[in-house]
């Protein structure tokens, strides 16, 4: 087939989408909107337990380059977290049509609070005490965040991409909020125990106690609270009688039947997932690229690389906390339409421009002054999260619920390699610098 014929049928393609879209969001006079509000804020919750546990390892990097000096524990942690995060989530997307959703986000958040409470028992067990075998300890841990994050962050994404986009939006304002949550949390007990005798680590005890207990409220909402809403109930109903087996069971235990054929009786297809990429591999590709960027200075380049300032010992924790405010405005911004970029050609530009932050931290760190350095790093926060969601809400539409879902946990994929090659690029910058 020549180049012209495949370039005519992705257009003709992506003409389909746009008319399904448009006749998928005027054919459903009768979905509930009871519960709607509840569930925007259960989904805020469990997008911010999505990455609180994680974001507190990150945001905690002030105790441990104390603990750990020798160690780049604010690089290495990451570095672990990232091949349990990727290779977990590649098995469970190949294989996301045969696994119960329900369970999988279940068994990501138990062991989000599991792994929390580890880390709460390690650091009271070593008495803050510093070593490579606590060392070895902590990064067990950030490994089994990886695997967590995997189940859940695919699995949650995956699941509401086929509800309405609110949710979707409020699951990914609440990750980035997981972050600005943690860094006020972390500035409050830093200050609390700040002129105290081990003041950073009773700060520190403090900051694991309340991240453990919210990841176990996020077990809890998931488990009881979220499958209990009726507009819940109605698109996992809607889904399964689309073709999914991710709910059937779930549902079949409540009664609720679901019929997998169309009007003629004939069972009903969906699109593979390797179909589903091709469709959508710019959608993929922007992801990968906003996450290898963002990580690749982010938080390893500002904990380590930004010199000496007047704020001392807390620049480090107020650039990362700038950037986490941003990133949770940037994910709001594209509630208003008027602001929400959806051309896929522009959304390309925009993300491969981004790439400019790159020279532009390199020399502010070297020649510029915190106020620079601070503006800098709320831009690279803002556009993070609003490029983010304009992503990961525009690419599902117009397809099927199991099409949706499947494509969710691909887009989580190129979204998690992208992190993975960022805080491997991360390395670059030590270059020169002894290690």
């Amino acid at each position: 087939m020549s180049p012209g014929v495949c370039r005519r049928n992705l257009i003709t393609e992506v003409d389909t989408r746009e008319e399904t879209k448009a006749a998928m969001e005027n054919s459903d006079p009768l979905r509930p909107t009871e519960g709607k509000f509840a569930a925007i804020v259960v989904c805020w919750l469990l997008g911010n337990g999505c990455l609180f546990s994680w974001n507190s390892m990150l945001t905690i990097e002030d105790y441990y380059i104390y603990l750990f000096p020798k160690y780049h524990p604010s690089r290495v942690l990451t570095l672990v977290y990232q091949p349990f995060a990727v290779g977990t989530l590649a098995i469970l997307a190949y294989k996301e049509n045969k696994i119960n959703t329900r369970i999988r986000n279940l068994f990501g958040y138990t062991l989000f609070f599991i792994s929390s409470l580890a880390v709460l028992l390690l650091d009271l067990v070593t008495s803050g005490k510093g070593g490579l075998g606590t060392f070895v300890g902590v990064c067990m841990v950030s490994g089994a965040f990886g695997i967590a994050d995997a189940h859940t962050q695919g699995g949650m994404v995956g699941e509401l991409s086929y509800m309405l986009p609110e949710f979707i939006q409020s699951f990914l304002a609440g990750a980035a909020a997981s972050g600005a949550l943690t860094s006020a949390l972390r500035l409050i007990t830093k200050a609390a125990f700040e002129n105290s005798k081990n003041g950073l680590h009773k700060g520190a005890i403090l900051f694991f106690s309340i991240s453990t207990f919210f990841e176990l409220l996020c077990v809890l909402l998931y488990a009881f609270v979220f499958p209990k809403l009726p507009i819940v109930k109605y698109y996992r109903s809607k889904v399964a009688s689309e073709g999914s087996n991710t709910f059937s069971s779930d549902l079949a235990e409540d009664g609720i039947k679901t019929p997998r054929v169309n009007e003629e009786g004939k069972l009903l297809e969906r699109k593979g997932t390797k179909q589903l990429l091709l469709e959508n591999i710019d959608y993929a590709i922007d992801l990968f690229l906003i996450y290898a960027l963002t990580l690749s200075i982010f938080p390893g380049f500002l904990s380590e690389d930004t010199g000496s300032h007047s704020l001392g010992t807390w620049y480090a924790l107020v650039l990362i906390a700038m950037y986490n405010v941003c990133d949770l405005i940037g994910r709001y911004i594209p509630l208003l339409k008027s602001l929400k970029l959806e051309s896929r050609k522009m959304l390309t530009i925009v993300i491969v421009s981004r790439l400019l932050f790159v020279p532009a931290f390199y020399f502010t760190a070297k020649y510029g002054t915190q106020g620079w350095m601070i503006m800098l790093t709320s831009l690279l926060g803002l556009t993070n999260g609003y490029l983010t969601v304009c992503v990961l809400t525009s690419a599902p539409k117009g397809y099927m619920g199991p099409e949706q879902n499947a494509l969710g946990n691909v887009l989580v994929l190129f979204l998690l390699g992208g992190i993975f090659a960022g805080v491997t690029l991360d390395w670059l910058w030590l270059i020169g610098k002894g290690w």
